[in-house]
């Protein structure tokens, strides 16, 4: 084997275990054996974008999650009347888990505002993986129902009680 193929191989199982390591911090993930997120790390790709790239459309159904390895990106609606800017997603944010269950089109779309790196993960190779694993899909429900109950109670601890209009929005969490 030359040097070349050397350090080929060496940044391959680098990046393996970096994945690997990322999959391990996101919560969605947390419940899974070792075995089958090794499978995920393999499956994963690393995709880079630069500024202003669109990650995903609203109305679109790319069927990814996917997570900031470096960069920033922002979320923005764009409705008939009214559009606006949701939030931005910094290192370590984790987007998509929904989008590897079922078909679901965005609501959003996600722009990069600087250059930008994610490890992505498909709905057909984390579905393939499933297959595989059959006792991991209740854990990733589980993972899923936890995060929107999380979630719901942030918003509501982040708001103001006298807030009617934030009350009329929450309710998630009784799907």
């Amino acid at each position: 084997m030359n040097s070349s193929e050397e350090n080929n191989e060496k940044r391959e199982s680098s990046e393996f275990q970096e994945n690997l390591n990322i999959l391990r911090e996101i919560s969605f993930f947390s419940g899974f054996p070792l075995e089958a997120l090794k499978v995920l790390a393999y499956l994963c790709t690393r995709e880079k974008y630069q500024s202003g790239d669109y990650i995903f459309s609203q109305k679109d159904d790319d069927g990814q999650a996917l997570f900031v390895i470096s960069g920033k990106a922002r979320l923005f609606y764009k409705g008939e009347t009214k559009e606006g800017v949701i939030r931005d997603y910094d290192e370590g944010s984790f987007l998509g888990g929904l989008t590897l269950m079922a078909n679901l089109r965005r609501l959003f779309s996600l722009q990069a505002l600087t250059d930008l790196t994610c490890l992505v993960l498909t709905r057909d190779k984390f579905s393939r993986t499933m297959e595989q694993f059959p006792d991991l899909m209740p854990k990733a429900i589980k993972a899923l129902v936890e995060g929107i109950g999380l979630w719901e109670e942030r918003f509501l601890a982040e708001r103001d009680s006298d807030c009617t209009p934030c009350r009329h929005k929450v309710g998630v969490s009784l799907l």
